[in-house]
């Protein structure tokens, strides 16, 4: 795995009752994904899933995995908050 896998921060909020969460690193997200995902099926899921075990093995940027990261959220219905640049 590179050794940065951070990147730009992404707010969750309504991950369950009053849950708020940023999410920073491939590692974060796939920790996220299936540990504390509301819904474990879909495709945007499956393919942030997929996205952080790639970025783990190297063959993928970290920033994939927070666009997928956020399509996952978006499809699950969870409000995404991002910071501007």
């Amino acid at each position: 795995m590179r050794q940065t896998a951070h990147f730009r921060p992404v707010g969750l909020a309504s991950m369950g009752l009053g849950h708020y969460a940023v999410i920073n690193s491939v590692w974060d997200a796939a920790r996220t994904l299936l540990r504390d995902w509301p819904v474990d099926d879909g495709e945007e899921y499956f393919e942030a899933v997929k996205s952080c075990l790639d970025a783990i093995i190297g063959d993928l940027p970290p920033e994939h995995v927070r666009a997928a990261f956020i399509r996952a959220a978006q499809e699950a219905g969870i409000a995404v908050i991002e910071a501007a640049d």
